[in-house]
């Protein structure tokens, strides 16, 4: 089994320790609180396409997790992103997203393939991760664990949760139910889906579809006005919210 290899080390002034891992030929982040109880639960955090562990929205995500639940988080960076290589099947695939998008044409077909060879990949580097990282005193092999991720992070999460039996609750968003759909009826975990009822990429009624498919006997949709990009910064208040009920914690009160 491998372990973690931390490789730089951060502290913030509102108390978040920021570490930097390999494992094996992952890369990823591990934020986590500078003092607290000598076991937190892990959520794991999944970026969307063309990010990484270290963008905004994977660090303002951890930091808001560990300052208001007290939990530890995890990115790594998924095939072909932050510093990991491209393979030529890669270049191929972003080339037909960007000519798409360019001339106004619909996406979501080429996305939903390309999402679909990445999680592939992915899935085993997740169950890689969620090992080597359960074995730190400070998160453990018997503590809870959630997921969060969104667009890609949804299409990578979705089948890693259906076959992952440590994840006891998650959050997802923003995708099609195409190739998806199959394993969201596995999933019987708590969760929170979130849609934006005027995304320009992904049919309303497709982000309808994928949420029904879960067989979670709790799920909750959050739908917010506005285009794929404006979803709401609130919605990561109420996810910490979510995994503090589900995973355990007390929700800290922003000032």
């Amino acid at each position: 089994m491998d372990t973690v290899h931390f490789t730089a080390e951060t502290t913030s002034a509102d108390g978040v320790v920021e570490r930097d891992f390999t494992i094996g030929e992952i890369t990823g982040a591990l934020w986590s609180p500078a003092s607290g109880p000598e076991r937190a639960p892990l959520v794991l955090l999944g970026h969307g396409g063309g990010n990484h562990r270290h963008s905004p929205a994977m660090v303002g995500r951890a930091q808001r997790l560990v300052t208001g639940a007290g939990f530890h988080a995890a990115c790594i960076d998924a095939p072909g992103h932050g510093g990991r290589p491209r393979t030529a099947y890669d270049e191929q695939e972003i080339a037909a997203m960007q000519r798409a998008m360019a001339a106004g044409q619909p996406v979501g077909e080429i996305v939903v393939r390309y999402n679909a060879h990445l999680a592939e990949q992915a899935l085993p580097e997740w169950r890689a991760t969620l090992d080597a990282l359960q074995q730190l005193p400070e998160i453990g092999s018997d503590g809870p664990v959630g997921y969060f991720g969104l667009n890609m992070g949804t299409a990578i999460g979705v089948p890693f949760v259906a076959a992952e039996p440590r994840i006891t609750a998650a959050v997802f968003g923003l995708h099609w139910p195409d190739a998806l759909a199959e394993s969201a009826r596995r999933i019987t975990v708590p969760i929170e889906y979130m849609l934006q009822w005027d995304d320009e990429y992904i049919p309303r009624a497709a982000g309808l579809a994928l949420f029904d498919a879960f067989a979670s006997k709790e799920k909750t949709l959050h739908a917010n006005a506005g285009a794929h990009k404006e979803l709401p910064r609130f919605e990561a208040d109420k996810a910490v919210h979510f995994f503090a009920r589900h995973l355990g914690g007390a929700v800290a009160t922003r000032a």
